[in-house]
């Protein structure tokens, strides 16, 4: 069974001050082209389809013509959508009843039988899909009365549990959106979003009996600990930080039950690159090649002596400049004479303080994680 595993499509999303409205809608239209000349026979999506939890009127209208484009497509190929922290659970959900009937599977919470779950067919049997949608805790405690999850990764341990999957004899394909970790820290990027302390991590051991893991929320391609446990990373470079990604359409193939499963990767084209450039003014302004032009561009200074108007200089050549920065001795200097690092605390961080000062103690364990638990839901709010 051959599928496209893609996620965090974050439509909506801005890079700095410029819109993304375009680049968007040119990626999507080559998902949807690969999917009319290789007619796979699934396209998950693993969360993270909107940048915002309210999508403005353009990027809902953008997210309706991939959906549309991709069901026009004969045969149809089924899709299976999971929300993302970034998504309106409720939202994405609309119409999901009659969306069905086309073959178009959203799972933007979990229900009180779980995980959805979609059964798709291939000459070796069955392969089932579990969606599971973005949680927390507290999102799913009332199905366990008497053994509620306290962690992130109880909660995704019990609710596969509670599904009485067949691991042995059956392929299963995991779609989640949530940061599993494994043995190693898995790699990041600046435009992802975390929880106070790495509150929101999930032991990746939890879900190592999936055939094949489609995750999502982490922006790079990379897997966590085994192949079959992948993020795709995004279709778009979304910062300055993913600069020298090479990103990719991922067509997983799985085959027979214990194969060995095969990950291509089907090239990109992006309407503008992410780049990073570095050295003197002077330097910048003559070794340009058309195609900088027009691409997003961070940009370090290194000029010694001070600069006259170096932003709008660079503009008259770079028509998307994300940001310039000086790096000379002068500033190496400054930062080296600083007494003292600014340390920004977390919310969790000041309150502990706060309270070990009023009460002459520090919190115990149990404190620690109430409290952990309250900013969570109030960040969520």
């Amino acid at each position: 069974m051959k599928f496209f595993h893609l996620s965090d499509l974050h439509i909506g999303k801005q890079l700095h001050h410029y819109s993304l409205r375009e680049d968007q809608r040119e990626i999507l239209g080559q998902v949807t082209e690969y999917a009319r000349q290789l007619h796979p026979d699934a396209i998950l999506i693993a969360g993270d389809v909107y940048d915002k939890s309210v999508p403005s009127a353009e990027a809902v209208r953008l997210w309706d013509e991939f959906l549309t484009g991709l069901s026009r497509i004969s045969p149809r190929i089924p899709i299976l959508i999971i929300s993302g922290n970034h998504d309106s659970a409720e939202r994405l959900q609309y119409a999901s009843a009659l969306l069905k009937g086309q073959k178009i599977y959203l799972a933007g919470e979990v229900t009180e039988q779980g995980m959805t779950r979609v059964t798709l067919t291939d000459e070796y049997g069955d392969v089932t899909f579990y969606l599971l949608p973005f949680i927390k805790p507290s999102h799913v405690r009332h199905l366990f009365p008497g053994e509620e999850p306290e962690t992130y990764t109880e909660a995704v341990e019990k609710l596969i549990r509670n599904q009485n999957i067949d691991f042995i004899n059956k392929r299963n394909v995991l779609i989640s959106h949530q940061f599993y970790r494994g043995i190693s820290d898995p790699e990041t990027c600046d435009s992802e979003i975390f929880s106070v302390g790495g509150l929101d991590q999930v032991d990746a051991s939890v879900i190592r009996k999936f055939d094949y893991a489609a995750l999502g929320h982490l922006h790079g391609a990379q897997s966590v600990g085994e192949e079959k446990i992948r993020y795709c990373g995004t279709l778009l470079k979304y910062s300055v930080s993913e600069a020298s990604h090479q990103k990719a359409l991922h067509l997983v193939t799985l085959g027979e039950k214990g194969d060995p499963l095969k990950i291509e990767k089907l090239t990109l084209h992006p309407l503008h690159e992410v780049r990073k450039k570095k050295g003197t003014l002077s330097e910048l302004l003559a070794e340009v090649s058309p195609d900088e032009r027009n691409d997003f561009i961070s940009i370090t200074l290194t000029d010694e002596e001070e600069l006259y108007k170096p932003r709008e200089q660079l503009d008259q050549v770079y028509s998307h400049i994300l940001e310039v920065r000086i790096e000379n001795t002068r500033t190496r200097r400054k930062l080296e004479e600083l007494d003292e690092t600014v340390k920004i605390q977390s919310p969790a961080e000041a309150f502990g303080e706060f309270y070990q000062k009023m009460q002459g103690t520090r919190m115990s364990e149990e404190e620690e994680r109430f409290m952990d638990e309250i900013f969570e839901q109030v960040k969520g709010e």
